[in-house]
């Protein structure tokens, strides 16, 4: 899936010159946490989102440093602090480097993007126009539209073994070669040992995924390395 498909294009925006005051009542209106900030051609300027407001000298809860820190931070980040702090126009107090994809960007490209840099929502561009913007919560909704889409087809237990193992085999961290698998029934009988604790949950999902699976049943052994214990799988 790419941005287009899951981004929201009716965009809520708001203007480098309006009012903090302004954006807030936006905000809220439309119970969003976040606007991006275009120009009158609809070109992207920043973004301004609920972070912005946490620090303001409207509710005493501006940044205040010890004198030592402030000697070490200098004048000039200091001057930011305070504009950041009490400016009255969006361009005062918005982030004005944003990260963008365009419509055609795979969604992988667009949590790396949130991940790495921490943010809830990536501006979606065409050249500097603002055409969409994915947040988390469009994310949350191209999965459940996803999952309330697929139908379990049905399966006979050769086809259902095989795209385990495939499944399996395609994930570095599983011990297929220490594993049997056998379906009768569509019920998964898991048997053999792992290299790691861990690995058993992540093993039984990977078989209650396959469509066709009406149940799994876990014989899986664990040998903890230090001590010799045999770990066998919890009773269900």
């Amino acid at each position: 899936m790419n941005a287009m498909d899951v981004m929201t294009r009716d965009v809520v925006s708001i203007g480098p010159d309006a009012s903090i005051i302004e954006a807030v009542r936006t905000m809220l209106q439309h119970k969003i946490s976040g606007l991006p900030v275009v120009d009158g051609a609809g070109c992207l300027q920043g973004v301004i989102t609920e972070g912005d407001f946490l620090r303001r000298a409207e509710t005493g809860t501006e940044r205040r440093h010890p004198r030592w820190l402030e000697f070490l931070l200098g004048p000039g980040r200091l001057a930011t602090e305070y504009v950041h702090a009490s400016g009255r126009k969006v361009s005062e107090v918005m982030t004005p480097d944003v990260y963008t994809v365009t419509e055609d960007a795979p969604l992988e490209r667009v949590v790396h993007l949130m991940e790495r840099h921490r943010v809830k929502r990536i501006p979606v561009v065409r050249g500097k126009n603002v055409v969409g913007i994915v947040t988390r919560a469009n994310l949350m909704r191209a999965l459940a539209s996803l999952a309330l889409a697929e139908q379990p087809a049905a399966a006979d237990d050769a086809a259902i073994r095989e795209r385990l193992l495939a499944e399996l085999n395609k994930q570095r961290w599983a011990p297929v070669g220490l594993m049997d698998v056998v379906v009768k029934d569509g019920v998964v009988k898991l048997s053999g040992a792992l290299t790691d604790e861990r690995e058993r949950q992540a093993v039984r999902i990977a078989a209650e995924n396959i469509a066709g699976v009406k149940k799994v049943e876990d014989h899986l052994i664990w040998i903890e390395p230090n001590t010799g214990v045999i770990v066998e799988a919890p009773n269900d």
